[in-house]
């Protein structure tokens, strides 16, 4: 296991519904949480939002998803997307570890609310020490995402 540090930075508050925007309410992920789960991914005790962490220098690079969905229809104003989920174990300020994913919508199939090329984004079970600027470990198998 890799093991990368990171701090947690402010997102766009789309995937857990604090951004106002009328098309997600209660957020992407209430949209797209039911697909995934259809096809087979259990986010069961997942909170349902994102982390976003800077790992800046670095920048993460994709190599073997626990899970990929392609050409999800998740709503009628947008295309298409493709996303992938990679294993991470995370611990947050002094919290306990705790699993997780990284959430990877795939950046060639993204319409919008684009991040920076070094934020990833994970999710995980409600971890009460998430707000901005707080340090966060990653533990990630480079043999599916890897930092460089």
């Amino acid at each position: 296991m890799d093991v990368i540090s990171g701090q947690i930075v402010k997102g766009h508050g789309v995937a857990s519904g604090r951004a106002e925007d009328s098309r997600f309410p209660e957020g992407t992920l209430a949209l797209q949480w039911p697909i995934f789960e259809m096809n087979g991914l259990n986010l069961n005790g997942y909170y349902r939002a994102t982390i976003n962490i800077s790992v800046f220098p670095l920048k993460p690079n994709p190599v073997n998803p626990t899970h990929t969905f392609k050409n999800v229809k998740w709503h009628s104003d947008c295309p298409a997307e493709d996303f992938s989920f990679f294993e991470v174990s995370l611990s947050v300020g002094l919290s306990k570890c705790v699993t997780g994913l990284i959430y990877w919508p795939h950046p060639e199939t993204k319409p919008e609310h684009f991040q920076d090329p070094s934020v990833i984004e994970v999710t995980a079970p409600k971890i009460d020490e998430v707000s901005s600027n707080n340090s966060v470990r990653l533990w990630v198998n480079p043999e599916t995402i890897f930092f460089d």
